[in-house]
């Protein structure tokens, strides 16, 4: 699953390798070039307009979910819940030190503190945790993230 999709680049890599794929957005006109893109690679994505902070999440489990530059503290246990045991949690998203480059969310809700994301993926294990400056397509960015593996109980 790949929750807040986006433009579903992430969805259709892992349908490009096999996965079977559900993408969740809030954002129908993106779900919609997502769609495109997807037909275009020749790939079969099952895409849900849907609004995280409220609705359903999409009946599991999955082997893999994945959450890009989204963060949401009060459904981060249902995104965890949504992880089969013996499945991985892909996530990755903006610090708060992300502000002082000038873009990106600016609310403390939506951005993480120096590590806070070790604590959140609790009680997972952690395989690859990192912070990190990087710069990504020419721009810097501050993010965390981690790879995470559910236990098999």
């Amino acid at each position: 699953m790949d929750a807040a999709c986006g433009d579903g680049c992430h969805a259709i890599a892992a349908a490009q390798r096999g996965a079977r794929v559900v993408a969740i957005d809030i954002d129908a006109n993106r779900l919609k070039t997502a769609e495109k893109a997807a037909q275009k690679a020749r790939v079969s994505v099952e895409w849900i307009h849907a609004d995280l902070t409220r609705d359903p999440i999409p009946n599991g489990p999955f082997d893999l979910v994945m959450v890009f530059y989204y963060l949401d503290r009060q459904r981060l246990p249902d995104l965890l819940g949504a992880v089969k045991p013996g499945g991985h949690l892909l996530l990755e998203t903006f610090l708060e030190q992300q502000r002082e480059l000038g873009w990106g969310p600016t609310c403390d809700e939506h951005l993480l503190q120096p590590g806070e994301l070790w604590h959140m993926a609790r009680p997972f294990e952690i395989i690859l945790a990192r912070e990190v400056l990087e710069i990504l397509d020419g721009r810097s960015r501050v993010v965390g993230s981690l790879l995470a593996q559910r236990s098999m109980e």
